[in-house]
């Protein structure tokens, strides 16, 4: 009897968080009616109104404490005692008054991340898209080009005029400067303090939309690649093959998240996948297989457990995998809702990043390095650097306690960026990024940063190695890519917030130099500034448009010149059925 549902095909259920089933609009409904109002508030306060009170106070106690200090230096003239009583005094304000300008650091940077690089970016996205689709018929690559820096300079002065906007309206309310009666009664500097942190990130939001609005609008624009480079007789090559985003799920029918029942289900994609690099490797070897991200579908065990599974099989395959983690690695709260959030104090958002840095471990921590950010050089290797952790990782896992939380802090950003050296002075090496934004929601999940420690550390392993060429790999694209975009949806929250800036700073390697990256599901290939830029479709989602999932094998060749260049890839295509038993045999396109 034909079964009148066959549970194979899914169902209402698995589309619940699926942005390809549903509407970005139907999902935020779903997040505002099915929210927790008292963790939200919770949430708030600990990301965003503590550290906002904080940044408006810093200067009306900075102000208080010197007024002290400059009050017992006058007396020091006239008194023995007052004399005595600076140095503890001065002291005090060292050891405390540090840690707050730490803590305030942060905080403004935390805010400047969630809430002002988004809008800016948001806005010139928006833009963007209105302008390019009318202007499609007409626009060839340099006209294309000057529209994307003309509406980056509209924007950057729209969000400038706004800002101070903000300043002239809640500047009468500020107060810059304190004494010790305010202390008395500190219920009453609320509203002040409230009002000098709106007045400080708004300045700061003016000021640095409008000079992040001009260096895009004078920077290159992105264009699609030309040409591929041809091979010369002396040329050094090594072969890449660039998967992304393969979504490991934990059960043999499992559904994407993002896509629903209209995605693959289970995990056979990946194990052809497999399949056809295996057979890649034995007629032509591969030296490295990167995978950009998205390794899971939610970070969870079972999924780990099923991507290790899928790759036992190929030992050989295994051991040229490097590999980073995604925004689904790490950042989705649960599978089924958009609206769960993790609390700052929670130790579920620790757990998947202790899984994701135990799975790096497996996979690459004999060859890959840490960065010796003390030496200023590339340290030891990543099963060396997380040896001293080993103990305290697995108590964690096994019992999530705060103490351990606190002391596994800040291992996830010190083994990034984590770093493949080249085997000759003048050979290709690999630098792997942690593209990924501290959110706490899954509606949020695919916000991704480089932060400045990651780029400091780039800029020192490759000053090491300064003949050597490099491939910069990470999950986010860096700049939206020069073409029509379906949906504003693909544009916004899901590139790099600060991809332009982070792409100033790889503008002095040059040609030297192949940014790799994967996120969108797609496959691009162009430049920004000289930078080469791939981007890897991925061999399990598959995107709108290509029912035919594929990936590509990259040839990089280096020459007499020490330029990386870009050779006529190689696509290869996999079955495009989604029934879990199914098989098929494909050859390279």
């Amino acid at each position: 009897m034909t079964p009148i549902l066959d549970p194979r095909n899914g169902d209402i259920e698995d589309d619940s968080a699926s942005t390809k089933r549903r509407s970005l609009l139907s999902l935020m409904g779903s997040l505002l009616a099915e929210i927790s109002l008292p963790k939200l508030a919770i949430v708030w306060m600990l990301l965003i109104g503590f550290p906002g009170l904080l940044l408006g106070a810093a200067p009306l106690l900075a102000s208080i404490w010197i007024a002290s200090v400059v009050s017992k230096v006058a007396n020091v003239l006239t008194e023995i005692l007052p004399a005595l009583l600076l140095l503890p005094l001065v002291a005090i304000g060292w050891f405390a008054g540090r840690p707050l300008l730490r803590l305030a650091e942060s905080s403004f940077w935390s805010l400047n991340a969630l809430a002002v690089q988004p809008v800016y970016t948001a806005l010139r996205e928006g833009l963007r898209h209105l302008a390019e689709r009318p202007l499609a018929a007409w626009t060839n690559d340099d006209r294309r080009a000057l529209v994307r820096a003309c509406i980056a300079a509209m924007s950057g002065f729209a969000m400038c005029g706004l800002g101070i906007g903000v300043v002239v309206l809640v500047w009468p309310a500020s107060r810059w400067v304190g004494s010790l009666a305010d202390l008395a009664a500190p219920f009453r500097l609320v509203p002040v303090v409230v009002a000098n942190s709106v007045v400080i990130i708004s300045g700061y939001f003016a000021v640095a939309a409008l000079i992040w609005g001009i260096a895009d609008a004078t920077m290159a624009q992105p264009r699609n690649l030309r040409a591929y480079a041809a091979l010369s007789g002396h040329d050094r090559t090594w072969r890449i093959a660039h998967l992304s985003d393969i979504h490991t799920v934990g059960e043999r029918y499992g559904f994407r998240i993002e896509s629903g029942r209209s995605g693959p289900r289970g995990n056979e994609r990946l194990r052809q996948a497999l399949v056809r690099l295996q057979e890649i490797h034995a007629a032509h070897p591969l030296d490295v297989i990167l995978l950009t991200g998205d390794l899971t579908d939610a970070g969870r065990s079972a999924e780990w457990a099923e991507f290790f599974a899928a790759f036992a099989a190929y030992p050989q395959l295994a051991e040229l995998v490097v590999a980073l983690p995604g925004n689904h690695d790490v950042n989705v709260v649960d599978r089924a809702s958009p609206a769960r959030m993790d609390l700052p104090t929670s130790p579920a958002k620790r757990l998947r990043q202790i899984r994701t840095i135990s799975a790096l471990g497996m996979l690459q921590g004999a060859r890959l390095h840490v960065m010796d950010r003390r030496d200023g050089r590339i340290g030891d290797t990543l099963a060396d650097a997380l040896q001293p952790y080993a103990v305290d990782m697995a108590a964690f896992a096994d019992n999530g306690s705060a103490r351990l939380r606190r002391s596994l802090a800040g291992l996830w950003a010190a083994i990034f960026p984590l770093v493949l050296p080249p085997d000759t002075d003048d050979g290709l090496g690999i630098i792997v990024l942690n593209s990924n934004a501290e959110t706490h929601f899954s509606f949020t999940n695919a916000l991704g940063l480089v932060s400045a420690e990651q780029a400091r550390a780039c800029k020192i392993a490759t000053d090491q190695y300064p003949r050597a060429c490099w491939i910069v790999a990470l999950h986010h694209h860096v700049v939206e890519y020069p073409q029509e975009a379906k949906e504003l949806s693909e544009r916004i929250g899901t590139a790099l917030v600060n991809g332009s800036w982070f792409i100033r700073r790889l503008l002095h390697l040059g040609a030297r130099a192949v940014i790799m990256h994967g996120h969108r599901h797609v496959d691009w290939i162009g430049e920004c500034g000289g930078l080469q830029i791939v981007s890897a479709p991925s061999p399990v989602m598959g995107a709108t448009g290509y029912p035919e999932p594929y990936f590509y094998v990259h040839t990089f060749a280096i020459g007499a010149d020490a330029r990386l260049r870009l050779l006529q890839p190689e696509r290869i295509n996999l079955c495009g059925q989604q029934i879990a038993n199914d098989s098929c045999s494909s050859a390279p396109g």
